[in-house]
């Protein structure tokens, strides 16, 4: 929307989302070596209102919206950012130990063959 302020014409849209962009908020990184965050992952924060006052605008805001335990993607969608951004926020957060972390099932895991056979008589039994 165009308004006119002090009789000058100037562009207003309150829907155009943050105005510093995504690569700024990490620094150009898209990754930290050593810290592998899936979409599945569950993450929660250590005291947080503590925490926040010795990190970035961004950081405190995720420290803040992962009070309690949800998955990476959940924590995206609170902060309204890019998956990308909110990993190298969580993995930096996650080496001051700020922020706790717990992977899910590994697809590469071989199965166990035992378990499987369970489920598979207790589908036949169905």
């Amino acid at each position: 929307m165009r308004m006119a302020v002090n009789g000058r014409r100037q562009w207003f849209d309150d829907a155009a989302g943050p105005v510093v962009r995504p690569y700024a908020i990490t620094g150009g990184r898209t990754r930290v070596e050593g810290i592998e965050l899936d979409v599945a992952t569950l993450v929660v924060s250590v005291q947080p209102e503590v925490h926040a006052r010795h990190v970035d605008a961004e950081s405190a805001r995720l420290l803040r919206v992962c009070e309690y335990p949800q998955s990476v993607a959940e924590a995206a969608a609170g902060l309204r950012l890019p998956l990308r951004v909110v990993k190298v926020l969580l993995a930096d957060l996650i080496q001051r130990q700020y922020v706790m972390y717990r992977a899910g099932w590994n697809a590469t895991a071989a199965p166990d063959v035992l378990t499987m056979q369970k489920v598979l008589d207790g589908l036949r039994a169905l």
